[in-house]
């Protein structure tokens, strides 16, 4: 009671005693108590509550609950009665892993990190039991039960003896639920930390138990630390008949919860991250290069040869656009989602796994091995109570970080389906077995696929993509990973590889302007919690004219080769183009983007998506640049198409003589020949010639 009284922090006022009075007037009837505060003024409390805290912490509520009598005084009218306190304990100690609980800690005050993954919902648990015997109808009141998940064994024989009457039967007492004292309950289930489990290892799971106001703190996807009092409790299996078997002994163990403390609310969780002065500095000194960008996309995967783009792409998925919440309270993501789709062979995988070790929080799972439940979230039912509970799954799990799916196309079409909601609208819906609720899923997708050729076929164009527009327009940028065939380029790849090969167990350091991984992860976790740029008047501006010619070109396309094209350019795709422009942005710390981000996200638009859209069609990317170009290649494809039937074999010396007397432009006229021979409408014996022209 003196702790609460006297312990002032070094400070003016009593910390204690004046939160307890200002949530006790807010009839909030708790108290938060740090452990370093008890041990720095009294040690021996300190190791009495830390080795037998289900024996002080009753006494350090009864104290508190004295203290609460004496400074609310005096209270209204008809408030005789002072509220019981709840003390909470939180602590800044390191945390334990839920692998190294062993059964010394039993009964021991813990502290374990993980992932809220089921909550059940509120119940009601007995504090005060009042029983009655069916026969002699006698009353036992106030019988106390035991905190936890542990029950109260009602007498099997009741004493009572009457004179004239005969004995009570065995078993004779039934629970007075009108007279019995009930506090709120809730049972999560906590799994551990993805970096924290070992190579090839199962997930460990541990059963957490809530009363009272630490109730509905957490819900499932949400990571926290979680301090309570390692217990055990009765298995199933356990049952009179069960003695002297193997494992009739066994119990099972529980955390009864005493604090929690939330390390993430969704999309905010990498700002609870603490960095120091001098971290900050360093930042802030990176932001202002002029070359940032640069940096860190050469930061990204620096074992992979080559893959410029792609690798400005995820710096752009790391760092994130901004998330924007409308006055009507509809939300617009800020995440981006990139799609890799291409020739097996081609270091998709190897950039996938680089993002789950890189980024503040990532999820790695695999198409063939994920279920629609799994991705999302599913309805189960509790072994103990019998009731159903949900489950998040990976996508929620992954809240406020980047859930990477490898193998994408090897989903069932259903599971795909299952993420649209989770990919645009950030939310996931659940209304099965009685329970209707919506979780969050703030977080961007990375996704790897093959072809539906395996490899990509040029003279096939849109046919190699095996997804519906609907899951496609959903994704940001789409690119066309191919492993093409080049006698220069092979020879550098092979001696990059041979490099990495011979050099493994040597610690390489990072190159030039390379950042660290762990310094590259810190900076991703600054820039997300202290940067939410937006677009500068003239960056939209300039944005807003380049869409109408991209529409403009689109339309074009598909009115040409009269076929809609893969992936429709729509308003989604313009939410893209803002969403890279304010992740270019970020990574300077910037408050507005300014035109030069807007082109360079346009750049990373037009090589990725547009490119992938226009596959196989005479239109490349620079056929959105102007109309004027573009009718021009498609007028040059209609003569040549009206002078020569599909497969001729033609001199391309007349062809291109014949076109330049019309003065039609040279390179325009070998584009043209490029398109035609990858359809096969020409013969493949002009491609080397052409293709030396064209460089």
């Amino acid at each position: 009671m003196r702790f609460y009284v006297s312990f002032s922090q070094n400070m003016p006022f009593y910390c204690f005693r004046d939160n307890l009075k200002r949530n006790y007037n807010l009839q909030k009837y708790y108290l938060e108590v740090l452990l370093e505060d008890v041990a720095s003024y009294d040690e021996a409390l300190m190791d009495c509550l830390y080795k037998k805290p289900s024996e002080h912490l009753p006494l350090f509520e009864e104290a508190a609950r004295e203290v609460a009598d004496e400074i609310t005084r005096p209270r209204p009218e008809g408030e005789t009665e002072v509220e019981d306190i709840q003390v909470c304990l939180i602590s800044n100690a390191n945390p334990s892993n839920i692998r190294d609980l062993k059964s010394e800690a039993v009964s021991h005050l813990v502290k374990v990190p993980g992932i809220i993954v089921a909550a059940s919902g509120v119940r009601a648990k007995a504090t005060r039991l009042s029983v009655q015997c069916r026969s002699c109808r006698t009353v036992i009141p106030n019988l106390a039960v035991r905190p936890g998940l542990e029950g109260y064994q009602l007498p099997r024989k009741c004493n009572t003896e009457q004179p004239g009457r005969p004995k009570c039967p065995l078993d004779p007492y039934f629970i007075m639920p009108d007279k019995c004292r009930c506090v709120d309950s809730q049972v999560l289930k906590m799994q551990e930390l993805p970096e924290s489990i070992p190579q090839g290892e199962m997930p460990r799971h541990l059963q957490l138990f809530c009363d009272r106001y630490l109730c509905e703190r957490a819900v499932p996807g949400n990571r926290v630390t979680i301090i309570g009092l390692y217990s055990i409790k009765k298995t199933q299996g356990a049952k009179k008949q069960d003695k002297g078997k193997p494992g009739a002994g066994i119990r099972a163990p529980y955390l009864r919860v005493i604090g929690i403390q939330i390390n993430n609310e969704g999309a905010g969780r990498t700002s609870t991250i603490n960095f120091t002065q001098e971290e900050e500095e360093k930042f802030r000194a990176l932001a202002a290069s002029p070359d940032v960008v640069e940096r860190i996309a050469k930061s990204i995967a620096p074992s992979i040869y080559g893959f410029t783009n792609v690798k400005r792409a995820i710096a752009c998925l790391l760092f994130a656009g901004s998330r924007k919440r409308m006055p009507d309270g509809l939300t617009r993501r800020g995440d981006i989602n990139v799609l890799l789709l291409g020739d097996p062979g081609t270091a998709k995988s190897q950039l996938l796994k680089f993002v789950e070790r890189v980024s503040p929080v990532a999820v790695y799972t695999s198409g063939k091995g994920s279920s629609a439940a799994g991705l999302t979230a599913s309805v189960i039912r509790d072994p103990q109570s019998r009731n159903f509970i949900m489950e998040g799954g990976a996508m929620v799990l992954a809240d406020g970080g980047v859930v990477c799916i490898d193998e994408f196309d090897k989903m069932r079409e259903e599971d795909r389906v299952a993420i649209h909601e989770a990919m645009e609208q950030q939310t996931i819906s659940i209304a099965k077995a009685g329970i209707t609720t919506t979780l969050n899923s703030r977080c961007a997708v990375l996704a790897a696929a093959n072809s539906i050729f395996g490899r990509w076929d040029e003279l096939k164009g849109e046919e190699n993509i095996d997804f519906m527009p609907t899951i496609l327009s959903r994704f940001d940028m789409i690119f066309i990973v191919k492993d093409e065939h080049d006698p220069t380029r092979d020879m550098t790849l092979a001696k990059h590889v041979m490099g990495i090969h011979m050099n493994a167990l040597q610690e390489k350091p990072p190159g030039e302007g390379e950042l660290s991984l762990e310094f590259l992860k810190k900076y991703i976790a600054y820039c997300r919690s202290h940067c939410g740029p937006r677009v500068s008047e003239e960056a939209a501006e300039k944005l807003k004219n380049r869409y109408v010619l991209m529409r403009g070109g689109a339309r074009e396309h598909e009115n040409q080769s009269e076929k809609r094209l893969a992936i429709p350019i729509t308003v989604r795709q313009l939410e893209a183009i803002i969403r890279v422009s304010e992740s270019q942005a970020k990574m300077r710390l910037q408050p507005f983007a300014t035109g030069e981000d807007v082109d360079e996200a346009l750049r990373l638009f037009h090589v990725s998506t547009l490119e992938a859209a226009t596959s196989g069609g005479l239109a490349g990317a620079e056929g959105f640049t102007t109309q004027e170009d573009h009718d021009m290649l498609v007028h040059i494809e209609r003569q040549i198409k009206r002078r020569f039937a599909v497969g001729s074999q033609v001199s391309e010396h007349a062809v291109v003589q014949d076109f330049l007397k019309q003065k039609f432009p040279e390179r325009a006229i070998y584009k043209v020949l490029h398109f035609m021979i990858r359809r096969g409408e020409l013969q493949h014996r002009l491609q080397r010639k052409m293709l030396y022209r064209l460089k």
